[in-house]
């Protein structure tokens, strides 16, 4: 199976840095390189993080999110934002052309040029996201618009650069867009029927152990402190 299905638009690197919060940190400001850079399996050449709890690792080397969706915010945050809708702006590696989450699967295989990356999870927008843009709420309207983008492991290191075309190669999990798996994650995160399914395809272990645990306690884990930043509270539906 290979279908050329996108383009990368641009490849973003950034460095962990002081962010607004005094004692925070943070790598969601990056910056498009011109020339071919390394992938390896822990992610991009010159590529930080700076919370390796949350964002990192073999399972989000790299994280994709689709150039598309940068015309639908320009439309929707009116004001001096627009002015910065530039490649890297939601700290993305990859800024794409052809890739949304309504047309990838989790799963997914993708080949650019000599590298090969699977597709792992959504991402989970956070409040860095907000102060960034200086817009209250804003990690929770990607949520509710499933405009979250994605994250890769790297399956085979290479080098990538922008115009680089995008095959994908295998798809094991066709009836799983990451859109159907965000309707799960946010809007109705309790439906039994798909819990019980998307527990039978090949998760991460940090969302195997979430979607257990939501199908056996009927409760789902409180996102006040990955939003607002604030401390969580018990929450339950």
């Amino acid at each position: 199976m290979e279908s050329l299905i996108g383009v990368i638009q641009a490849v973003c690197v950034g460095k962990s840095e002081p962010f607004i919060c005094p004692g925070t940190y943070s790598a969601i400001s990056k910056s498009s390189v011109r020339n071919e850079i390394a992938v390896y399996y822990e992610g991009l050449e010159g590529d930080e993080q700076a919370d390796v709890h949350v964002h990192g690792g073999l399972d989000k080397a790299i994280h994709i999110y689709p150039f598309e969706h940068y015309t639908e915010w320009k439309d929707e945050l009116r004001g001096p934002t627009t002015r910065f809708m530039s490649h890297g702006l939601f700290g993305e590696n990859l800024s794409t052309l052809g890739l949304t989450e309504k047309n990838i699967c989790l799963g997914d295989v993708l080949s650019i040029g000599n590298v090969k990356l699977e597709v792992t999870q959504t991402r989970q927008p956070c409040w860095k996201v907000n102060e960034k843009f200086r817009i209250p709420g804003l990690a929770n309207l990607m949520q509710k618009t499933m405009r979250t983008g994605f994250y890769c492991r790297v399956l085979q290191p290479g080098l990538l650069a922008s115009g680089h075309s995008i095959e994908l190669t295998q798809r094991p999990y066709p009836n799983w867009p990451l859109e159907r798996l965000l309707k799960l994650l946010y809007i109705n995160p309790l439906d039994q029927q798909e819990l019980e399914e998307v527990l039978t395809i090949r998760l991460v272990p940090r969302w195997k152990k979430l979607f257990e645990q939501r199908l056996s306690t009927q409760t789902i884990e409180d996102w006040t402190r990955r939003l607002s930043g604030q401390v969580p509270y018990e929450r339950t539906l």
